[in-house]
């Protein structure tokens, strides 16, 4: 959710991006100033607004935590995800919070900044086997364990059953993304709606999450086995192709260059989108009739094939100990009530367990009938984002050139040389 946002916006450079770099390098350094603590006392959280657990989830899982340890109090706080990354630079050299959720993309920054505590000794042995294996590379960098998985999720594809009925489209043509397509142009020539997709291509991170998707089903790669930039090669210029035609055929809302996926959300739940990307949380609040004039007629599909496979895009986040904390038992002890695979069942209609076995469990596929076997399939072939320690810069990068092209400014190829130029010059610094 995640995150996808879940997991939307990181901010192109200006003065609030030189701020954040200017305070994750000096965050480093503070890093030693935390403190285990008495493991009592109060201890402050932050978390995203929107996307996988809302905060009103958020709330009860932190009651009841307090319930069973009244001698630990928590404040949780919340920020919009395109606020998160910056808020964690910015607070950490001065202890702001104990517990901070991390993005996937991130271990590598906050982890080699030292900004985020190593946790790897306080794992307890057998999660690493009981955990699904794309939640654990949410916490992963260099071999340690920098946090607890908390949200495991990838874009699934959500289509109005109701759309595709009205203009005698097959679903089982939504198996590819070829299909997708041909189910497009159907749903348009029958006037069913005007756009068919509407699409998470604003300037953000979630442009670059959906992009992974597609890259991945033309076989493209992020980077190539020496660690340069290979998205401009084959299936990554492919799949730019593909979502710029989109837009020149009329099958694609023009407003997708400016939204991200709360905005997705908001134009399918009023009937004026037929298909559309979204993290996990989407099937239940499409479905919900006191928010949502299509409830009853949404249906959720793994993301579609392309070429060569049909990989989902990691937006998986993990709750992290921060460096700074003067209070780090009690965060952990916090961390580890969250991600509990009881208490992550409790919510699994907003997001899915990190747990193996969750899947199996009749209460947890009661909650999410429609979506738990879709994630069986999907969360065992995930496209992961590269680990580097300034992806946050090579994203922006990825962000702005992906745009010039979808925005007609260059061809894909040209854009994607672009920025694979500057990519690899912040992957050697």
């Amino acid at each position: 959710m995640v995150a996808i946002d879940r997991r939307t916006v990181l901010k192109t450079a200006g003065g609030a991006g030189l701020a954040a770099l200017l305070a994750a390098c000096s965050g480093g350094k503070g890093a030693s100033s935390g403190d285990q603590g008495s493991g009592k006392g109060e201890i402050r959280a932050l978390f995203m607004k929107q996307a996988a657990y809302t905060e009103a989830d958020v709330t009860k899982m932190t009651a009841a935590f307090t319930a069973a340890n009244p001698e630990i109090k928590v404040t949780p706080e919340f920020v919009a995800y395109e606020a998160l990354h910056d808020k964690i630079v910015a607070a950490g050299p001065a202890g702001t919070y104990d517990v901070v959720l991390i993005d996937v993309i991130w271990p590598a920054e906050f982890g080699s900044k030292k900004m985020i505590t190593d946790v790897t000794g306080q794992w307890a042995p057998e999660w690493k086997t009981e955990m699904l294996a794309g939640a654990i590379e949410t916490a992963q960098y260099d071999q340690k364990l920098y946090g607890v998985p908390w949200i495991m999720d990838s874009k699934y594809l959500f289509l109005n059953e109701a759309h595709l009925s009205l203009a005698h489209a097959n679903p089982q043509w939504l198996d590819t993304w070829d299909g997708v397509l041909k189910t497009a142009r159907r749903l348009k020539e029958a006037g069913v709606v005007k756009y068919p997709l509407i699409w998470s291509w604003q300037q953000a991170e979630a442009l670059v999450c959906d992009y992974a998707q597609l890259l991945g089903a033309m076989g493209g790669k992020f980077l190539d086995e020496s660690g340069k930039a290979a998205f401009n090669a084959g299936g990554g210029v492919q799949a730019l192709e593909f979502m710029r035609q989109t837009i020149v055929d009329g099958l694609t809302n023009p407003a997708s260059t400016q939204s991200l996926e709360a905005d997705v959300q908001r134009v399918f739940q009023a009937g004026q989108a037929s298909l559309v990307l979204n993290w996990t949380y989407m099937y239940g609040a499409a479905n919900d009739a006191k928010q949502s004039k299509v409830a009853g007629k949404v249906q959720v599909a793994q993301t579609p094939k392309g070429s060569v496979g049909r990989p989902g895009v990691n937006g998986g986040m993990a709750l992290c100990v921060t460096a700074g904390s003067k209070n780090q038992a009690a965060a952990f002890k916090y961390i580890s009530h969250l991600t509990s695979q009881p208490e992550q069942e409790k919510y699994a209609l907003s997001s899915l367990p990190v747990w193996t076995t969750s899947y199996d469990e009749p209460a947890v596929v009661q909650t999410n009938p429609k979506v738990v076997p879709q994630a069986k399939k999907q969360l065992d072939d995930l496209i992961l984002r590269p680990q580097a320690k300034n992806y946050n810069a090579i994203s922006q990068v990825l962000q702005a050139e992906l745009q010039n092209a979808l925005l007609g400014r260059k061809p894909a190829q040209q854009a994607l040389d672009d920025a694979a130029d500057k990519a690899n010059s912040l992957l050697q610094s």
